[in-house]
């Protein structure tokens, strides 16, 4: 009876993805886009942007990359918090960080912060923010990258638990140094103990391949955008392998609202480049359910066909449905309000 069971689940969880083996081009696009939202400080222009946060309270966190695509070395603020009609409320995080990457916002309203790469004593570390910008935590070690339970090799993303647990992604691409040490997600407790980790280099079930973004929905499943796979991994917060979904594109950022609405930047299909994209596949942003793996909507990216990986990596939503995409290699930031 139980084996009966088990195969009627693994069936139905895995239907959806069955029925759409790939990413479509031809959804509706119900949103119109603008590029020039959200004031910045006297004198910066917009750097590559990695991340965008709505809090509780009805701020948004932006976070960038301070001066065309890197923080060291720099003074301008990578932490830009933003009232819902784009008024620059405050920065902070300015001197602490290397290549700042991932971000959540849980449920207290407080931000998290990643490093993905490490210089002169800094990165390699996840930072937690109070809502005024004070740090309220730190896991990992300044500059020091590695595996063990306490260090991180340019972790990529984190989220965070109802209850306060805290998942991590670790590790990225590497492009001009040795190949990245990690791959897979690390859980601790919300006051920061090491619990464990799972994953490892690979394309197999629970295997990762630069593990970029996470996510987690409303049953609790934590989704793990396997980029350099083109699927999304869906796990428990043990790490027991759910399901994997290839319908909505090469993940770089996801983002679940709490009717479970997922969306899916994908900022690197289109022509192979020899970091095995989807060729033929536009970039831009997916938009489906969590709940079934389907898709329903799709914001075409401005250089959707371009080899360059163009798109938007990180996406938010705000609580008015407003989608914002995080573009780094063009260094924009885009809002998407439904027409």
């Amino acid at each position: 009876m139980k084996r009966m069971l088990l195969a009627a689940v693994i069936a139905v969880t895995t239907s959806v993805a069955a029925q759409q083996p790939s990413p479509r081009n031809d959804l509706p696009q119900p949103y119109r886009t603008t590029r020039d939202w959200g004031e910045l400080p006297a004198g910066m222009k917009w750097p590559a942007v990695t991340a965008v946060e709505p809090a509780p309270d009805g701020s948004i966190y932006v976070v960038a990359r301070c001066f065309e695509n890197s923080c060291a070395g720099r003074t301008e603020p990578p932490i830009l918090k933003y009232d819902k009609a784009g008024k620059l409320l405050a920065t902070f995080g300015q001197g602490m960080f290397v290549f700042p990457h991932g971000a959540t916002v849980d449920r207290e309203g407080n931000l998290w912060v990643t490093d993905a790469r490490g210089a002169t004593g800094k990165g390699h570390q996840v930072f937690k923010f109070s809502p005024a910008g004070k740090v309220l935590m730190t896991l990992g070690k300044a500059g020091v990258a590695g595996s063990g339970p306490d260090l991180f090799d340019q972790p990529t993303d984190v989220v965070i638990a109802p209850n306060g647990d805290i998942f991590v992604t670790d590790s990225h691409r590497t492009t001009n140094g040795p190949p990245a040490m990690n791959n897979r997600v690390v859980k601790f407790t919300r006051d920061g103990t090491f619990v464990k980790q799972w994953g490892r280099k690979g394309s197999g079930r629970g295997e990762l391949s630069e593990p970029h973004t996470i996510a987690i929905d409303s049953r609790g499943r934590l989704f793990v955008g396997d980029r350099e796979n083109n699927r999304i991994q869906i796990f428990d917060q043990d790490g027991t392998f759910l399901d994997e979904w290839r319908q909505f594109g090469r993940p770089s950022g996801i983002f679940i609202t709490r009717d479970d609405t997922i969306y899916v930047a994908d900022s690197e299909s289109g022509p192979d480049t020899g970091a095995g994209e989807l060729p033929g596949i536009k970039k831009g942003i997916r938009i489906g359910s969590a709940r079934d793996g389907s898709v329903t909507a799709f914001i075409e990216d401005m250089e959707s066909t371009r080899a360059e990986h163009s798109g938007a990596e990180g996406v938010g939503v705000d609580a008015d449905g407003n989608v914002y995409g995080a573009v780094v290699r063009r260094q924009m930031l885009e809002r998407h309000v439904r027409r």
